[in-house]
């Protein structure tokens, strides 16, 4: 009974959360549209082998890949698509993976269209606002409410370093409408994309509805309380109630319940996607790719993952994300050829969940080295005409 009522409750919370009961941000037509019915996770959908037909890189890829999975505690996820010939490869691609701070991808691609459209700059100053602020990585949080903060300086606090509180000042700047009308149209039609600060709401909105009133400054809190049942406990303080309120006994339970709306979240195909568009021009102008694409090859988190396991000359621009139980990381492999003509360029979007940090970084880390092991990473033999 518990299970279901549980199941009910995370359902109806979520239709209700978007449809406007979210505090820190003002209504937008994408917060208050409900969302679509949505497909359930495939029970462990693994990729059938590549026919004969396909390239022989994919082959040796799945095998590795299976290898690795095979030995990993959770679920692994991979898309892999070469961007000159247009090849694939998926494993347990086409299922619903959370995204965590993938999303600041498309969130840097709709501020830069503004940007491109002359209504603002990377110089544009922004103030930051007393509910603005979220915990997690960056400097943002270093400043205070009334500082104002450059454009540019945001993007690159939330690209580099993962910045949460600078990614929610760039929502608010454009309108989070606009965020999710970049991922309709590069990601997925139903993808919904939501503020980080209302990740933490929806998050612990499973365990009761009082969470939606939660401030920034409660979400600073939770963050200093601690991890697993004392920042329960804290919580349960800061909404005037007791654990035994609640309808989830842990942070398992509550985040497993906020992940089955799917909110956040895309198939790795069709984000894999979307980062093709990005490299190929179809995202943004060709000044504003190339920046984001260097800012992207610029980032700090998650150095023991897919990176770790590229060639030392491959350039990997890329984005992570981390969430409880959730790890991704997803970018371009650029790998320069012998004769320095165009280089060999890769869409890789993977995520991890149902394990630990550490031992989704590792995994992450040996699919990078089977990604590289596996051929894709090579130049295709140029035809010699026949005489």
């Amino acid at each position: 009974m518990l299970r279901r009522l549980r199941h009910v409750f995370a359902a109806s919370l979520a239709l209700t959360w978007m449809g406007g009961a979210a505090l820190a941000q003002p209504v937008t037509p994408a917060a208050t549209a409900p969302l679509p019915a949505q497909p359930a996770i495939a029970k462990t959908r693994l990729a059938t082998s590549p026919p004969a037909a396909t390239p022989r890189w994919t082959t040796e890829l799945d095998r590795r890949v299976r290898d690795i999975d095979a030995r990993f505690a959770g679920e692994l996820g991979v898309h892999v698509q070469r961007l000159d010939d247009g090849a694939q490869y998926d494993f347990r691609g086409d299922e619903i993976w959370y995204l965590a701070s993938g999303v600041k991808v498309p969130i840097a691609i709709a501020v830069l269209r503004e940007i491109e459209q002359g209504w603002l700059t990377l110089d544009t100053q922004v103030a930051l606002l007393d509910s603005d602020f979220v915990d997690g990585a960056g400097r943002t949080n270093v400043h205070r409410a009334g500082d104002r903060l450059r454009i540019g300086w945001l993007i690159e606090q939330m690209i580099i370093h993962s910045d949460n509180t600078a990614s929610d000042v760039l929502i608010r700047t454009v309108g989070l409408g606009q965020v999710n009308a970049v991922a309709s149209e590069l990601i997925a039609r139903d993808v919904r994309i939501t503020t980080l600060a209302d990740v933490r709401r929806l998050a612990y909105g499973m365990f009761h509805p009082g969470a939606a009133r939660l401030t920034s400054q409660d979400m600073l809190a939770l963050q200093r309380s601690g991890s697993g049942q004392a920042r329960v406990r804290r919580l349960a303080q800061l909404l005037g109630v007791t654990p035994a309120d609640f309808l989830l006994p842990d942070l398992d339970s509550a985040f497993e319940s906020y992940y089955a709306t799917h909110i956040n979240s895309a198939t790795l195909r069709d984000y894999g996607h979307m980062l093709a568009a990005l490299q190929d021009g179809r995202a943004l102008d060709p000044e504003r790719t190339r920046y984001l694409l260097d800012v992207m090859a610029r980032v700090q988190t998650g150095r023991q993952r897919i990176r770790a396991g590229l060639p030392p000359n491959a350039r990997f621009a890329h984005k992570t994300g981390t969430q409880y139980r959730r790890i991704c990381d997803s970018g371009i492999a650029h790998l320069p050829t012998r004769d320095n003509n165009t280089p060999v360029q890769v869409a890789i979007a993977t995520c991890a969940r149902g394990a630990g940090t550490a031992a989704s970084e590792r995994a992450l880390r040996e699919l990078g080295a089977a990604i590289a092991a596996s051929g894709v990473l090579d130049p295709i033999p140029s035809q010699t005409p026949a005489r």
